[in-house]
């Protein structure tokens, strides 16, 4: 399966209204933004758990990030309400489920070689760092000199501009943007290719956007098993 995979090209997916597409766990579902292979694949996804469902024991062997938009994601190790920010690096494993039911924003096999560092960051946590014109606040998340993947929070009815030497990939969490002449929602998501920059105005109500700032593939990015 191929989705959106041109990374030479700029790409915005209003995931709301995309369909729900059933895993193979009963109860998990997935919008899909990016996919480049089968059931295992390098992709970036928005997964829904229904009520009380969850997904089998597997290990990450090309590591996760995951975002919590909605509810509450647990798995033996804790749970984790909106707003939760995560990296389990290559080799983790876990029982990811829902007793309430959430949605997650979730990226598989972007890691890069000898990147295994494992954050969990609950909901505000993250470094506060300097703002942007017409930026009311930023965090960052994660930086470790190859990416850097933050929160923002933008002012209503600003202009911002995002410069972009290495790439940049973003997913509204909040409010309306508007990107030339897209105007983005929640779980709107986008990527642009190393030298376009984001150029957005934040709707009356402003908006908050998770931003990585990365080369949209690692040059040396895991090998996926054939």
């Amino acid at each position: 399966m191929r989705i959106n995979e041109d990374l030479t090209k700029p790409v915005i997916v209003h995931s709301a209204e995309l369909d729900w597409i059933p895993s193979p766990s009963a109860g998990v579902d997935r919008r899909m933004l990016y996919r480049v292979g089968g059931e295992v694949a390098r992709a970036t996804t928005i997964v829904r758990y229904a009520p009380g469902s969850a997904f089998p024991r597997h290990v990450h062997s090309g590591g996760e990030e995951i975002l919590v938009l909605e509810g509450t994601f647990q798995d033996e190790h804790g749970d984790y309400p909106a707003g939760c920010y995560f990296r389990n690096p290559p080799g983790t494993s876990h029982v990811p489920a829902s007793e309430s039911g959430c949605t997650i924003f979730v990226r598989l096999w972007q890691y890069r070689e000898g990147d295994d560092t494992q954050i969990v960051h609950q909901p505000g946590e993250g470094e506060t760092v300097p703002l942007r014109r017409g930026a009311e606040s930023a965090r960052v998340l994660f930086d470790d000199g190859e990416e850097r993947v933050s929160i923002e929070r933008w002012l209503p009815n600003a202009m911002i501009t995002v410069e972009n030497r290495r790439g940049l990939e973003f997913l509204v969490l909040f409010g309306r943007l508007k990107v030339g002449s897209d105007q983005l929602e929640a779980q709107s998501w986008g990527r642009l290719p190393a030298g376009e920059p984001l150029n957005a105005t934040a709707g009356p109500e402003g908006g908050e956007i998770w931003i990585k700032d990365a080369p949209l593939q690692h040059a040396d990015v895991l090998t996926m098993p054939n």
